[in-house]
């Protein structure tokens, strides 16, 4: 089998976060206010913007509260999720992981064996389970989950954890449609009367460098946000060439990170991150998107390897989102928030004449804590909400940056300019009804074409 990969998504994130960081100034508090060139900056400072004011801080420490043992499983044993429930042990003590469940035999196995040898933690056979029913039998044996699946089973899971009354972890993107976001948002209701906690795997959110920007942004050192740039340009991901024992079903769950239906397109997949700490540092509501995209090299799936979408929110302001996944090419992984007296990007604050007026110092975060991996925090902040029994559901803020990203996405793919509200009163659902492994009406998977040609009639 051919297995064609650069960088995970994990690795590629690692390096543009520690890039975006690791040109520091030596000293200071990660708070201060450093002096540019020409000297002592004192800018103007509107009043701070109310609307961000509302937003939870997370709690950042090495690792989170002791507490009452918590009995962990996993449903989704790809990378990704056997990745995640090792950071869930570096996040706190008295963690016991007890269930595991995938679609897939080879993938629960592989899991418990990686468990065993990282963790010293030995799941039992009996509590391994296999098929399209594993999350279930997984739900009903841990108190908190993991939903880590390719993110078009999300709402379907998040919605039987939460009717048993368990706390969840569940990875970005957490829909793929229309249908899976107004699932998720009705569910999350009951998951707050029930207080029940909820982390979703916008890792950045649990990110010192960018808690302490947002911080600052929402006190309002950049003014009133006037627009933004949001990247996620890398190489080509993984892909999985079809071996002959496969149904069709098993192929596409296999690559399934090649998929609409699976995964959404690497606009929802990956480059929600980008897309969502806009929505997160702007506070603004989204109208419309006008984008396009291409398929130039993807080798398997029915889905495209990149996006150009220009993004409307209220307010006039204009966000550019970009994202890429071919080999070659430039990459960037990054975001910047424009102001009316400046502006935020890797970790630096300037004024609008360009003078340095902030930047976060990694070196002191080192030196001040021991654990600086967000994917790691965003569990030390799970845990502690958990023990601390205190509010803490991530679900609506991501919710919306997923169905952000399938506005951008459904605007490449048909070429129109779309409206938010319109988008919402679709039925959009691409989660089969009784998915199996078996053969499949594969003429339905086809690459969009956006607009007509000249033939066209």
């Amino acid at each position: 089998m051919k297995h064609k990969t650069s960088l995970s998504r994990r690795q590629f994130l690692s390096t543009a976060t520690v890039a975006g960081a690791g040109a520091l100034v030596a000293g200071g508090s990660a708070l201060s206010v450093s002096c540019g060139e020409k000297g002592e900056v004192k800018p103007q400072k509107p009043a701070p913007i109310e609307r961000l004011k509302s937003w939870r801080i997370p709690v950042l420490t090495d690792k989170a509260i002791d507490g009452k043992e918590l009995k962990v499983g996993l449903v989704g044993c790809g990378g990704q999720g056997t990745g995640d429930l090792i950071s869930l042990t570096k996040a706190a003590n008295g963690l016991k992981i007890v269930a595991l469940g995938d679609v897939f035999k080879d993938k629960v196995d592989g899991t418990r064996e990686r468990v065993k040898k990282e963790t010293n933690q030995d799941v039992p056979e009996a509590n391994c389970f296999v098929g399209f029913d594993a999350y279930k039998k997984v739900i009903d044996l841990v108190d908190v989950v993991l939903l880590i699946t390719p993110p078009v089973f999300r709402p379907l899971h998040f919605e039987a954890a939460v009717q048993a009354g368990k706390h969840i972890f569940m990875e970005k993107p957490i829909c793929v449609d229309v249908a899976g976001a107004k699932k998720l948002l009705a569910i999350s209701k009951i998951a707050d009367t029930k207080k029940l906690c909820v982390c979703t795997g916008t890792q950045r959110r649990h990110q010192r460098y960018y808690v302490e920007s947002f911080k600052l942004i929402a006190d309002g050192i950049i003014g009133e946000i006037t627009g933004g740039n949001v990247y996620w340009n890398q190489g080509q991901l993984w892909y999985r060439e079809r071996q002959k024992e496969w149904s069709d079903m098993e192929w596409m769950i296999r690559d399934w990170v090649n998929w609409t239906w699976l995964s959404g397109d690497h606009i929802v997949e990956q480059h929600v991150h980008n897309l969502d700490i806009f929505n997160w540092f702007s506070g603004l509501n989204p109208v419309a998107a006008t984008g396009f995209g291409a398929r130039h090299r993807r080798v398997t799936g029915d889905q495209y390897d990149m996006f150009s979408v220009d993004y409307e929110y209220e307010n006039g302001v204009h966000l550019h989102s970009m994202c890429r996944q071919i080999d070659g090419c430039a990459q960037n992984v990054s975001e910047f928030i424009h102001g009316t007296h400046g502006y935020w990007g890797g970790g630096t604050i300037k004024d609008l004449a360009g003078n340095e007026l902030w930047k976060w110092d990694g070196e002191k975060e080192k030196q001040e804590f021991k654990q600086t991996n967000p994917y790691v925090l965003e569990f030390v902040d799970l845990i502690t909400a958990i023990r601390e029994n205190k509010p803490f559901n991530e679900t609506e803020a991501t919710a919306n940056s997923s169905l952000l990203a399938v506005l951008g996405r459904e605007s490449a793919y048909t070429g129109k300019r779309i409206k938010w509200d319109d988008l919402k009163n679709e039925n959009m659902d691409l989660l089969p009804q009784d998915p199996k492994l078996e053969k499949q009406d594969m003429s339905k998977y086809v690459v969009p074409v956006p607009g007509k040609g000249k033939s066209d009639k």
